[in-house]
């Protein structure tokens, strides 16, 4: 499936899916060069794909990208963090 990066007011999400329904990761801004990854969300539809692991390391990507550091604050992106040793780079 397709991670689109949608923005507007005052933060994003990385989101995929199928039909209506629609996974996503949500994040806002924090102060200069910080993002909190605040939200993730998967329907019963689209669970046990490893979506939202995968809208994690798409968020990851743009953030490094972008010079970004993270605030992992949803749990399950914190988690995530703790698995993946390079993510942790970002934190902030």
């Amino acid at each position: 499936m397709e991670i689109r990066h949608e923005t507007g007011g005052s933060g994003g999400r990385f989101v995929t899916g199928e039909g209506t329904d629609e996974a996503e990761l949500t994040y806002r801004p924090a102060g200069a060069g910080i993002v909190v990854f605040d939200h993730t969300f998967v329907p019963q539809a689209l669970r046990g794909r490893g979506l939202a692991g995968e809208l994690v390391k798409a968020g990851v990507e743009w953030a490094k990208a972008e010079g970004l550091k993270v605030v992992p604050q949803c749990s399950y992106v914190a988690a995530e963090f703790r698995r993946h040793a390079d993510y942790r780079e970002i934190e902030a």
